[in-house]
């Protein structure tokens, strides 16, 4: 008999521990080297040039995209009227600047992109939807984010290819 319940505790044990240790963290928190989703072609965690172009360049920080890219650089400069590196500092990123710039000229923003950047990147910082409520409360805020945001992704796309 205890040699059944000593059999039975240790199946129990291992049905325990075997799933937390699956559940072990990796470095880089992502799955071990040669086991992520592309492993099998031997290229890991590559994508198609064109998306990747795209990808990179909207989340890019602002100064290094525009050091790469006058295109990109001088449609900033039509939609704010400012040099595109003073124009997009203090944002995270390439996208995001010119999502504000596009929603400024959109919406005929009060004070114009200087405003609306005061707004998503200065002290107390709000979302690109909230500075559009507080600047035109008659405006569908989501509408026009998703809007700039397309404009914006439109517009990278367009300076890469």
């Amino acid at each position: 008999m205890k040699r059944f319940i000593l059999a039975m505790l240790t199946v129990a044990a291992l049905a325990f521990a075997v799933p937390a240790f699956a559940q072990r963290s990796h470095p880089g928190g992502g799955p071990p080297a040669g086991h992520g989703p592309d492993s099998s072609s031997g290229m890991s965690n590559s994508h198609d040039a064109g998306s990747t172009a795209r990808s990179d360049m909207s989340h890019g920080t602002p100064s290094d995209v525009l050091s790469h890219n006058t295109a990109i650089a001088g449609k900033i400069r039509t939609l704010t009227g400012e040099d595109a590196q003073t124009a997009c500092g203090g944002f995270k990123n390439i996208g995001q600047c010119v999502a504000a710039a596009h929603v400024a000229k959109n919406l005929s923003i009060p004070g114009g992109f200087d405003a609306l950047k005061a707004k998503v990147t200065g002290t107390g910082a709000v979302s690109l939807g909230k500075a559009i409520k507080g600047f035109a409360p008659d405006a569908d805020a989501k509408a026009e984010t998703k809007k700039a945001n397309k404009q914006a992704d439109d517009d990278l796309t367009e300076t890469t290819s």
